[in-house]
């Protein structure tokens, strides 16, 4: 039995807010149980020094946790002077995430930068983040298109994330805190739309893994994220 009584295939209650940032472009509040991430996408004219003159535009990720998004304060990255190395491992991952479905030719030297805020952690924060921040940039291309500045919006599929490992000898989805610090083995899958894989992080942290263990793990990422996109289409109203 899962702490949270879930079944082994079971989502924790997911819901994707819309334009919850009046200010932003396009924003998502993504809501996986009690790991609620704030996703904002920012439109900026400009791209990075690589790409001048390239008439290519850019897509690249922050990320960020609140210092109380979880049990105890954590001191702000900020204050520090420097963000911790997972830090930059999580906003790098959703930067590519979302340029493995974004036609980087389509929108002009313009930048696009998606904020990724964890206003409360309850494991899966990065599948979280992936999953509102698509929502995010879609709104930011849909916003373009709005103003004329965009004919068609320029991405070829959905992207989303979700997390699963075995919990005592079981393969389980979308692991929450409780079960991703007692997890033998964890996994993040990050896949479109159509099935295919952008993505996977997997480590064996109690044991090693058998093949037929992976198998049944992705056959319940290949679900999650299909449940996910159809979600995402169900916020932006797309049919």
């Amino acid at each position: 039995m899962r702490p949270s009584g879930r079944a082994p295939d079971r989502l924790r209650p997911v819901t994707l807010e819309i334009e919850v940032n009046k200010h932003a472009e396009g924003s998502c509040l993504a809501r996986f149980g009690d790991t609620h991430v704030l996703c904002m996408a920012s439109i900026e004219t400009g791209v990075p020094p690589f790409l001048r003159n390239s008439g290519k535009g850019w897509v690249t990720a922050e990320y960020g946790m609140l210092p109380r998004a979880t049990h105890t304060r954590g001191n702000r990255e900020a204050a520090r002077g420097k963000q911790s190395g997972r830090t930059q491992e999580i906003q790098r991952l959703i930067g590519r995430s979302l340029r493995a479905v974004t036609d980087m030719t389509a929108f002009g030297e313009r930048q696009i930068k998606i904020d990724c805020d964890v206003i409360q952690a309850d494991g899966g924060t990065r599948t979280a983040a992936i999953t509102g921040a698509y929502v995010a940039l879609y709104l930011a291309f849909r916003h373009m298109q709005e103003i004329g500045a965009l004919k068609t919006i320029p991405l070829s599929g959905q992207v989303a994330a979700i997390s699963c490992g075995l919990y005592r000898g079981v393969p389980v989805l979308d692991l929450d805190y409780e079960e991703d610090v007692a997890a033998e083995v964890d996994a993040n899958f990050v896949m479109t739309d159509a099935g295919e894989i952008i993505e996977v992080q997997m480590t064996g942290e109690e044991r090693p893994f058998r093949r037929s263990e992976l198998d049944a793990m992705f056959a319940l990422a290949e679900a999650g994220t299909r449940d996910l996109a159809a979600r995402q289409r169900e916020a932006l109203e797309i049919k």
